[in-house]
């Protein structure tokens, strides 16, 4: 049976999140990407990134099938099975077999997980990530407290009745989170659908 899962938003958004990473990912080391889904993204981003090695993760078991089911089906050199890694867990996968990563990519997940996950992904950043290694988020954000577009405010509000530790985050606090790990925000570039790509470098050690 095929475990491929399909996300319609990755094919609208993966080549605008292309042309970022393209411009703002280090030249070499290896990409860790958090909570990657179903998995296309992944088959998607990593070909262009070789010989760099993409590693994909998920705490999900289901989503897990089908990156891998998708890495098969593909057959790319440098994107490897994907890692069991809960951001809010005090070691990760991918500390634990001692492989080094310069970058990570984290795609629409701060705003459908609790803010527990936002402090456990930048503590994990800060802690992995050598001096100079890029952290990347994109998805809906708050900006100085206030929603980008009035379709977000309705996205929010629909996140916040599905799970009430859900819903778009306020950029300044997400970037008051990163600092005090070491993080320092370098860029926001506007994306479609009224999404950011959000971009940090380690700069400091973990305050």
């Amino acid at each position: 049976m095929d475990a491929r899962q399909y996300a319609p938003a990755t094919q609208r958004n993966r080549e605008p999140i292309l042309a970022v990473l393209s411009r703002v990912l280090p030249p070499q080391g290896n990409i860790l990407e958090l909570a990657s889904g179903t998995g296309e993204h992944s088959v998607f981003f990593a070909p262009f990134f070789a010989p760099r090695q993409w590693y994909p993760s998920d705490p999900n078991p289901f989503l897990r099938d089908s990156i891998e089911a998708w890495r098969n089906y593909h057959s790319i050199d440098n994107l490897h099975s994907p890692f069991d890694i809960d951001v809010c867990e005090s070691k990760w996968q991918i500390e634990e077999q001692g492989i080094a990563v310069q970058a990570i990519v984290n795609i629409n997940m701060i705003h459908i997980s609790p803010w527990q996950a936002c402090l456990g992904l930048m503590s994990g950043a800060g802690r992995i990530l050598p001096m100079d290694g890029i952290l990347y988020l994109y998805g809906p954000y708050k900006q100085k407290g206030e929603h980008t577009a009035e379709s977000n405010r309705s996205f929010d509000e629909s996140l916040r009745r599905q799970n009430p530790e859900w819903g778009v985050r306020n950029l300044e606090d997400v970037a008051r989170i990163a600092k005090s790990e070491g993080l320092e925000l370098q860029e926001v570039v506007t994306m479609p659908a009224n999404n950011l790509s959000v971009i940090f470098k380690k700069s400091q050690v973990k305050i």
